[in-house]
């Protein structure tokens, strides 16, 4: 890469992480949140290309994320002076779209091809076909899994599917800041997407023998294999260090600190009551041995969590408004607040509250939302607004699922979260839209929590990066429904 020239300068760990790993056939950029492992993967794509030996490359991230990639991350990092053409996924199949695709695939033209995909189309049929149909057409690419812990799931369609663009692939990379969120079992697929034996082992049972302490348990009449704990993982960590680079914030950048508040939000009596009904009914299932897998569970816990939150949704689907103190909590903090915020919400009914009761507060202007009905192709507009200090939007109201990943919004100085996620994968990246490069200020997080209810519970787990799903069978469950 001698000679190669930037188009935006890079940080010493930037250009360290590039200078290891340009020429490796797979490499993993354990690069934590904010700390630029998209500009490293694009400047690797441009290096190769101006080498000859690149031609085309395959990037595929979450549904929130992908758009960043082609209207952020590449027009800003990839150099002007490389000829490219650049396509981005529809989920809707129209013949229009069919044919420009088919064009792009086939395109003999002497520029670098970028396919952008979301992970969710490889959901169905229609995705994996594509993308294969690209790969083949280019034999001389690279394919880059952006947020790789989308594949951690081994038994999944799409982690199947893109597994099997592993063979027509030249280069593979995988992103993430956080490889690891459940257990040390979620690298075996997403380091097999890399290189079949990349750890060592083709097989999950036997890389799980290896690295995992398993003990069979029972829960009322029935018997599981559970794991219990782990082994040998500084073996696992010097097989990682073979083929990853892993970057901490606190390592490389001069970022300002992370200050944590709690505001404390009393149940009303309706609330108390229906939270103590719900909690009943719970123990009962769990008694009765209705509540055996861990989905069951979280739906109890999720169900605890929305009349914390002023409603309940249940089984027929009709949302239950709550009398609650809230949102009232909320227009207190807000009240206080100086610049610019962001408020996460899990509940999309609690999102659409919180817009409104702003909107009537601060103005018509003051607030966007950011959830799964936003159009996307609404989503870069709005995280541009926010981050334009002088466009009067200060609180950006979204959903961790759907904002929390990829983007950023350093305009942020304050973030609130109305309710929490159980995922900590989801919590620790919500954190980082505002606490990343290009933040300047001090970034205050604000939990609002209902003392003794499931949501101190979860923002204790969370603290201390507990994943709460793993926590939910055996004998912890009775501790999280009490």
């Amino acid at each position: 890469m001698q000679g190669y020239h930037y188009e935006t300068t890079p940080y010493s760990h930037q250009r360290e992480a590039l200078e290891d790993s340009w020429a490796a056939e797979y490499y993993a950029l354990f690069m934590e949140m904010g700390t630029g492992k998209s500009k490293v993967a694009i400047d690797t794509m441009a290096v190769l290309y101006e080498a000859g030996l690149l031609k085309a490359a395959l990037v595929i991230a979450p549904k929130g994320v992908y758009d960043n990639w082609v209207k952020g991350e590449i027009p800003i990092h990839l150099p002007k002076r490389i000829p490219r053409t650049i396509c981005r996924w529809t989920p809707s199949k129209t013949k229009r779209f069919e044919e420009e695709l088919m064009a792009f695939i086939v395109d003999k033209e002497p520029a670098l091809k970028i396919f952008v995909m979301n992970v969710e189309a490889f959901s169905s049929a229609r995705g994996p076909t594509a993308a294969t149909a690209f790969l083949y057409q280019n034999p001389e690419n690279m394919v880059v899994v952006d947020e790789s812990t989308t594949i951690k799931n081994r038994k999944a369609a799409r982690t199947k599917a893109i597994m099997g663009l592993q063979k027509r692939s030249k280069y593979r990379r995988i992103l993430t800041g956080s490889p690891i969120t459940k257990s040390p079992m979620d690298l075996f697929s997403q380091c097999g997407f890399l290189a079949e034996k990349s750890l060592g082992f083709n097989s999950y049972y036997a890389f799980q023998a290896r690295y995992a302490n398993i003990q069979r348990r029972t829960m009322g009449h029935r018997s599981f294999q559970q794991i219990t704990g782990y082994q040998r993982l500084d073996e696992l960590s010097l097989k990682l260090d073979r083929f990853s680079n892993r970057v901490l914030k606190a390592d490389c950048l001069d970022l300002p600190a992370k200050v944590y508040l709690r505001r404390d939000v009393d149940l009303t009596p309706e609330q108390e009551k229906l939270y103590a009904q719900m909690k009943k009914l719970a123990l009962a299932k769990l008694a009765s041995g209705e509540l055996a897998t861990t989905a069951s569970v979280l739906t109890q816990i999720m169900r605890l969590q929305q009349i914390c939150c002023g409603h309940l949704r249940p089984d027929d689907g009709e949302i239950q408004p709550i009398k609650n103190n809230r949102l009232n909590s909320l227009l207190d903090v807000a009240d206080e607040l100086q610049g610019k915020a962001i408020i996460w919400a899990t509940y999309t009914h609690d999102i659409q509250q919180i817009a409104t009761t702003l909107r009537d507060r601060f103005g018509p202007d003051s607030v966007a939302t950011y959830y799964g009905d936003t159009p996307q192709d609404e989503r870069q507009e709005i995280v541009n607004d926010f981050q334009d200090p002088a466009n009067p939007l200060r609180f950006f109201v979204g959903q961790p699922r759907t904002g929390g990943y990829g983007i950023t919004l350093t305009a942020a100085t304050t973030v609130i979260y109305y309710s929490n996620s159980y995922d900590l994968e989801i919590r620790l990246q919500s954190e980082d839209r505002a606490h990343r490069i290009g933040q300047t200020n001090k970034v205050t997080y604000i939990d609002l929590v209902s003392p003794g209810t499931i949501d101190e519970k979860i923002l204790q787990a969370l603290r201390s990066k507990v994943d709460i799903a793993g926590q939910v069978l055996g004998e912890d469950t009775r501790n999280w429904l009490r």
